[in-house]
């Protein structure tokens, strides 16, 4: 059984049209309504004076306004669990939560690279990064170098090769190559596949797309790097008896 003291005391949450908080509070019954929007100044931000405040049951359901600021809280049907919702009717009210009024600033990037303390300036003090020549240009060198090395590869791949394809963390699996060269879907070189087993992805066309023709999950798209062309005899699922 709650005790004399608990009964002074009722436990609410609060919500607020000025902010998206939920708090939740104790307040005594015998504070009239205009004490329990003082209080509620400090916690909302809201001013006393604009304030109206609304009594919600646990089901979210409107049950009566807070509207006699000399009554007290216990002259209304208030019980713990419940919500006070308090609406600021001043032109202020949410003002401070809405981005799109906050004036932003913006430079141009001619102005941007005058100006001596940036980012882009310490770069370009200290040779980092873009504005290191040097590493740049190994960068690039790395670059073209790769390029060359993939482009020999795709050179040396061709439709109706058999192939292998490594994975990292798949098993290795074995295939026909069907395409050779650039797509819509993802920059570069790709190899399309026709694996032996339905272990693809795809039956040879992407994004509505069609690259090649195999039936579904039988083909794949896998990097020149990750595929060997060789004598690689065809793969055939194993259906002994004692295969399940």
């Amino acid at each position: 059984m709650a005790n004399e003291g608990d009964q002074a005391w009722v436990k609410v949450f609060v919500s607020s049209n000025v902010s998206s908080f939920l708090s939740e509070r104790r307040f005594q019954k015998d504070l009239s309504i205009s004490e329990v929007k003082g209080k509620l100044e400090l916690l909302t931000g809201a001013s006393a004076a604009s304030m109206k405040l609304e009594l919600y049951n646990k089901d979210n359901e409107l049950v009566v306004s807070l509207d006699n600021d000399t009554a007290s809280l216990s002259s209304y049907p208030i019980i713990d669990g419940m919500r006070i919702n308090v609406i600021d009717n001043s032109s202020t009210a949410g003002e401070f939560e809405d981005t799109s009024k906050v004036k932003k600033f913006e430079l141009s990037n001619e102005e941007y690279a005058q100006r001596a303390e940036s980012l882009r300036a310490f770069k370009m003090r200290n040779k980092l990064g873009q504005f290191n020549e040097e590493n740049s240009s190994k960068l690039q060198d790395i670059k073209a170098e790769n390029e060359k090395k993939i482009k020999e590869m795709v050179e040396n791949i061709s439709v109706g090769n058999r192939c292998e394809v490594h994975l990292s963390g798949y098993p290795v699996r074995r295939g026909m190559v069907m395409f050779v060269g650039e797509t819509h879907f993802k920059p570069g070189y790709w190899v399309g596949v026709k694996y032996d087993e339905p272990l693809g992805k795809n039956d040879g066309s992407v994004q509505g797309k069609r690259y090649f023709e195999c039936p579904e999950n039988y083909g794949g798209f896998v990097r020149p790097l990750d595929v060997t062309v060789g004598n690689f005899p065809e793969e055939t699922l194993n259906l002994e008896d004692d295969e399940i």
